[in-house]
């Protein structure tokens, strides 16, 4: 009786032991995935303010000398800067430098837009700031009109930017076409459509420039010896992977597929698409969900092709649990095959489905929505607690 009393303590010391290892194991990933995180968000934020100098470049270039061809350059720009910043995402909600009270994410990336706030509108050929001379087209003014009187008037940043390009999208979305705005709209030598080109041109000027100095204040924040950076890796691990799980979860199930996808598919309107006027709200969604398996594979590819990585969540997880490690890849391959199998354009696709069906939209929701909650299991598994509803 006394050996078989032995062997169960013996028994106990050892699975005590190896819970004990297994946890400092743990905790010293946390730390390792933290850095990870540092330079996957400045090297994101950085490839985003490079991108954005580059759409910057050919927006004046557009400006200055109106074309079909410049425009064309100009929008493939816009594009070309949606990758990178899509991406960037992921660090929102997470107690980090992009949506605190001063951060610049309102300013950037606001939506839906009322575009009469902007310039003129079908049967409304002289709205807008563009045709109120009384309104100076520079970096304060269009600042402090931002959301001024309400969320939608909308000034500046991407969708900004892009309306003035792309105009309004064409109301019959079976067409399949994003908006054709004329370059003659920015013709300043008599012959141009519409009216108040001059003022158009450096109201899209004035905009790139507000954007790319955004930027540079979060790549000023993330770099090596960076304010927030050093904040961050000086906090408790713990405080600060429930932060990171906090902007994955919350950006995946409660802004991604709630606010981005199910509120167009419920309400079935284009204008709460997040990309409409150039239809690339596609390439918005599969952007963002990128972003959040970014940290979970602890990897990140430049603009360039480099690669930036480290320890990673799925580290982390595999771990601690390795069964539910499994289940959160097989999740992510889930919705990475969902997110790309929403058709295009997305403001067509919502007229095909609806809320509760089967259809490829409602699946990336549904899909998105079981992986912010499955985050937030495997936070709870390390001894976290993960909310991913948006925050008030």
């Amino acid at each position: 009786m006394k050996s078989l009393n032995l062997v169960f303590v013996f028994a106990i010391i050892a699975m005590v032991a190896t819970t004990s290892c297994k946890k400092k194991k743990v905790n010293n990933l946390k730390s390792e995935f933290k850095t990870t995180y540092a330079d996957i968000a400045h090297a994101n934020y950085e490839d985003a303010y490079n991108d954005a100098i580059a759409m910057r470049t050919a927006l004046n270039t557009f400006v200055d000398a109106p074309s079909a061809a410049n425009l064309t350059a100009a929008k493939n720009a816009w594009l070309a800067a949606r990758e990178s910043y899509g991406q960037s995402e992921t660090f929102r909600f997470a107690g980090g430098p992009i949506d605190d009270a001063d951060g610049p994410e309102g300013a950037l990336n606001a939506w839906p837009l009322d575009e009469g706030y902007i310039d003129y509108v079908e049967g409304a050929a002289s709205s807008g700031i563009v045709n109120n001379a009384s309104v100076t087209i520079d970096a304060a003014t269009l600042i402090s009109m931002n959301e001024a009187g309400g969320e939608t008037n909308i000034s500046i940043g991407y969708h900004a930017i892009e309306f003035l390009l792309w105009g309004q999208d064409d109301a019959n979305t079976a067409l399949g076409t994003p908006g054709d705005r004329p370059y003659t709209d920015y013709v300043t030598d008599g012959t141009g459509t519409a009216e108040n080109q001059d003022r158009r041109g450096q109201y899209l000027k004035v905009c790139a420039d507000i954007l790319v100095a955004d930027l540079l204040t979060l790549v000023e924040e993330w770099k090596e010896g960076g304010s927030y950076r050093n904040t961050f890796l000086n906090q408790d691990d713990d405080e600060s992977v429930t932060n990171i799980l906090t902007g994955m979860g919350v950006l995946g199930k409660s802004e991604l597929a709630g606010e981005r996808i199910f509120t167009a598919l419920d309400n079935q309107d284009q204008e709460d698409e997040h990309s409409c006027f150039a239809d690339n709200t596609h390439r918005d969604i599969i952007l963002n969900f990128e972003g959040i398996q970014n940290l979970y594979k602890g990897s990140y590819t430049r603009t360039d092709g480099s690669v930036v990585s480290g320890t990673s969540f799925s580290d982390i997880m595999e771990k601690a649990d390795k069964k539910l490690n499994e289940e959160l890849s097989t999740l992510f391959d889930e919705c990475d095959a969902a997110v790309k199998a929403i058709p295009v354009p997305f403001d067509n696709a919502l007229t095909a489905e609806s809320v509760g069906g089967s259809g490829p939209i409602m699946t990336a929701v549904n899909k998105l929505r079981d992986l912010g909650d499955k985050i937030a299991e495997a936070g709870s598994e390390i001894d976290l607690t993960i909310d991913t509803s948006l925050p008030e």
